[in-house]
């Protein structure tokens, strides 16, 4: 398994300094009284082609196994009977294999290289001791090389991660406010368009009624336009109290009655009480437009270790399709851990549920 990381300019600068070792193949002609012009040739061509090789690591890491470790390595072989010091591409090797791959298989990387340098050393063109001053260098870099290779590609592979984490988490965060403030939206604007709305009627229904119904209007509508405001601002915090007056003027208008049963003793956590009177505000806001009821029933109250909000009216009922609303109400008690059911057998009963512990 290839493991890929992305290569950093900084990384790549400093990397022209490892270049250095490859100085390494012209000490075997500088200092052997017999080379000839061949041997210079074949030491600088192994330090021109190594580095070449080993830029492509840095550059190209998902080339790094195919167009660097392996051709290192061949050339490592080719060149060590004819120059001692090309054992040091066989370190090149192992670090650009720590470099692309995952932990496992550069181990497997540098046990291959280290069998291949111990069998490859008795054809180093060297006599003892020197031989061995070729070749315990490389077995040791290989490792040390290797591992630190290794150690680095795995920082930046987590950074890199970590960086990928971070973007999902804010692409995500931004989705689910958008979510919020479309749904405390929908909440707001519907409701109060909704009373708008059937307030305009009434006018045209019995005129006599214009200045007090128009009076409604401008403060209903003075209401939304705050209550807007405050919402894309994140200040607005609902109440189940203010919800229950608001419902009963919207119900009034549309000439049906409220009775409210709550428990008086409950105080309810804000978040939580927040999202039940949105709630609240949406299944009011459906019985005023939908359900051509008489009367409706609130209650709040606490049963199997839950709070239970019920909006039960007595309108048309029917198998109607949830809408945007219904929907909306879902996801935030959802949110909250808890559930909603909805029956029309008789009329329409909503019943949101969430845990106490959420709760109080």
């Amino acid at each position: 398994m290839t493991v890929q990381t992305p290569s950093e300019p900084r990384g790549i600068a400093f990397g022209w300094i490892h270049t250095i070792y490859l100085a390494i193949p012209l000490f075997q002609p500088l200092f052997d009284p017999v080379s000839d012009g061949w041997d210079w040739a074949i030491a600088i061509g192994i330090a021109v082609l190594g580095g070449v090789l080993y830029f492509v690591s840095l550059l190209r890491v998902d080339l790094a196994r195919w167009y660097s470790a392996v051709p290192l390595t061949v050339l490592a072989v080719a060149t060590m009977p004819l120059n001692a010091g090309a054992s040091v591409l066989l370190v090149y090797a192992a670090s650009a294999a720590g470099r692309v791959e995952n932990r496992a298989n550069a181990i497997r990387w540098f046990i291959g290289l280290t069998i291949l340098l111990l069998g490859m050393s008795v054809v180093i063109p060297a006599p003892l001791p020197w031989r061995l001053f070729s070749i315990i260098p490389s077995l040791l870099f290989i490792w040390v090389i290797g591992l630190v290779c290794i150690e680095e590609a795995e920082r930046a592979r987590e950074a890199s991660e970590l960086r990928l984490r971070n973007a999902r988490i804010e692409h995500l965060a931004t989705i689910t406010e958008r979510e919020r403030i479309a749904r405390d939206l929908h909440d707001l604007l519907g409701h109060s368009l909704t009373a708008v709305v059937m307030r305009a009627q009434l006018i045209g229904a019995d005129p006599s009624r214009a200045v007090t119904e128009a009076a409604e209007i401008e403060r209903t509508a003075r209401d939304a336009l705050a209550e807007v405001r405050n919402a894309l601002s994140g200040w607005r915090q609902a109440s189940l109290e203010r919800e229950v007056e608001t419902a009963r003027g919207a119900l009034a208008s549309a000439d049906v009655e409220l009775v409210v049963r709550r428990e008086t003793d409950l105080v309810l956590i804000g978040s939580t009480e927040h999202e039940l009177a949105l709630a609240l505000r949406e299944a009011v806001t459906n019985v005023a437009r939908h359900a051509r009821a008489r009367t409706c029933h609130i209650g709040i109250h606490c049963a199997d270790d839950e709070l239970r909000l019920v909006i039960a009216d007595d309108g048309v009922g029917g198998k109607s399709r949830e809408g945007n609303g219904l929907t909306g109400i879902r996801e935030r008690v959802t949110a909250l851990g808890g559930r909603m059911d909805r029956t029309t057998s008789a009329g329409t009963i909503v019943t949101i549920a969430v845990p106490l512990a959420v709760a109080v």
